[in-house]
């Protein structure tokens, strides 16, 4: 079976455009067969961007950015900062760099990788992520140990899960590896947790 974290995805191309409303405005988005959400901004994708503090000189991280919603929209929050969107996905980044021309965000730079092993670090005030729960617990370690080693001191990492999916339990994954987290939202069985790294 593939899945969206798919360096090269097999599935048909058919781009297509969808709509969502987040943080106050409403959005169009390139997407495809293939990448994560391709059908529409899912509710885990809003309920992480509406809930995330990002400052207007704010470092940010999407990591696994899919086509850019999380990432595009913290580009408009930081004007005076920079996003860098990753993902292993071709099609993903791909995608994600039209949409960050459509929306006309300057700040944005796009990468394709599998986490962070190319980018040196501490460099972010903020990384988000909507971490692939299917590519199993070792992935998922991995991949919140790059986010604690490219946290500035204090950085926040935000991350987003389904709560029948383990959410409470990828949350003490999380404390053991970056620490202090807390939950910040809940709905439609997602959870939003934020955590700080220790100075």
């Amino acid at each position: 079976m593939e899945h969206y974290f798919s360096t090269r995805p097999q599935a048909v191309s058919r781009p297509k455009e969808v709509r969502a409303h987040l943080r106050g405005k409403t959005w169009t988005f390139l997407t495809d067969r293939g990448v994560f959400g391709h059908k529409g901004v899912d509710a885990g994708t809003r309920l992480l961007i509406d809930t995330m503090v990002v400052r207007p000189t704010d470092e940010v991280l999407d990591l696994g950015c899919g086509y850019g919603p999380v990432g595009i929209v913290a580009a408009t929050l930081a004007p005076q900062g920079r996003v860098v969107m990753i993902d292993i996905n071709e099609r993903a980044v791909a995608l994600a760099l039209e949409n960050a021309r459509r929306a006309g965000v300057a700040n944005v730079e796009v990468l394709q990788g599998d986490g962070l092993g190319a980018l040196s670090g501490p460099e972010f005030d903020v990384i988000a992520m909507n971490p692939p729960i299917r590519a199993g617990r070792e992935v998922l370690r991995r991949l919140f140990r790059d986010a604690h080693d490219h946290l500035r001191d204090q950085g926040r990492f935000y991350f987003v899960a389904r709560t029948a999916q383990g959410a409470k339990t990828l949350a003490k994954e999380v404390d053991e590896i970056i620490g202090n987290v807390q939950e910040q939202a809940k709905d439609g069985g997602y959870r939003v947790y934020l955590a700080l790294k220790d100075v």
